[in-house]
């Protein structure tokens, strides 16, 4: 910086995840004043970054890089490297000499969801509760909006803490979500713990996690990106701030208490009434609910067309009369 480099230039890069704890001393003009987002890639680039680990292997003639490419969505250049090595070990495992399309996916499982855990051997009622638990999700996730199409239900163990899963994957790249999104990704949270209501008239802590991730959207939805009729349009989290400096312990923005009950007041809220929109949605499709689970109980996997035909059976439930 200051310097005459005309002779000799020197090109100085520099990369970070956290731009926003950076000194504004240090990207004015002259120094690094230009910078590029290098951003997870759209389906365009997860196609050419597919194609060209893909050259790296035997594929064979059938396996269509396309779909991998849109089932991949939010997957990093290094996550796709990894599926097609982990895809490569799945066919060498097998003793075959080329990848083929169902090694593709079940390595993209293996980095969503982990290894299978085969050997953790879950108790009947235990087990039992998983499918209701992973249908309930399937179910609701089918019939609101917001959602990926969901490609597979299996009650087989995965990762370190997985007992079950719903495979849910998007079939384009979307970059904006309306407050229906929102509400319909709380409810299929929730669609599990509420197929334990119904069904076995208990809660567990399996649904710990949906319970996380349903109220960080609530909480979302009211403190930043405005979508509480009884708060309007402001936005109450902190998006500044050094962490390093402690400025950012506090989410929120110094409020009332006031605000701060109608803040809670309103998540709650929203949390309730996908809580019964999932209910409501079980309840109207019990029969889909056993049926489902029933089967996967005996085939402990669901997916394809099989998954769809099922699926595609449930309704949606009666309006209500007020």
């Amino acid at each position: 910086d200051g310097f005459n480099v005309s002779v000799k230039p020197v090109i100085v890069l520099a990369a970070t995840n956290q731009p926003e704890t950076l000194d504004a001393a240090l990207l004015r003009p002259g120094r690094f004043d230009r910078q590029v987002l290098v951003d997870r890639p759209d389906l365009s680039g997860r196609r050419t970054i597919l194609e060209i680990y893909g050259n790296k292997v035997k594929l064979d003639p059938s396996v269509d890089m396309e779909s991998i490419a849109a089932a991949t969505s939010g997957f990093a250049g290094a996550d796709l490297a990894n599926l097609v090595n982990e895809a490569a070990l799945l066919a060498a495992r097998a003793d075959r000499k080329t990848v083929i399309q169902a090694d593709l996916q079940e390595a993209i499982e293996r980095v969503v969801a982990g290894l299978e855990k085969r050997s953790r051997v879950l108790a009947e009622d235990e087990k039992r509760i998983v499918a209701y638990h992973e249908v309930g999700h399937a179910i609701v996730g089918h019939m609101v909006p917001g959602g990926s199409k969901v490609a597979k239900i299996s009650i087989v163990p995965r990762g370190m803490s997985a007992l079950g899963y719903t495979l849910q994957l998007p079939t384009e790249d979307r970059f904006l979500n309306s407050k229906e999104d929102l509400q319909g990704q709380i409810t299929t949270l929730l669609g599990g713990r509420s197929a334990e209501e119904i069904v076995f008239g208990k809660i567990t802590t399996g649904a710990a996690n949906d319970l996380q991730r349903a109220t960080d959207i609530a909480e979302q939805m009211v403190s930043t990106y405005g979508m509480s009729s009884v708060l309007g349009p402001l936005a109450y989290d902190r998006q500044t701030g050094n962490r390093f400096l402690g400025q950012t312990n506090n989410p929120r923005r110094a409020v009332s208490d006031a605000t701060a009950q109608s803040i809670d007041r309103e998540v709650r809220q929203l949390v309730d009434n996908a809580h019964n929109h999932a209910l409501s949605i079980l309840e109207s499709n019990r029969e889909s609910l056993e049926l489902i689970s029933q089967k996967i109980l005996e085939k402990e996997v669901i997916e394809g067309e099989e998954l769809q035909t099922l699926l595609n059976q449930c309704k949606a439930p009666e309006p209500v009369q007020v």
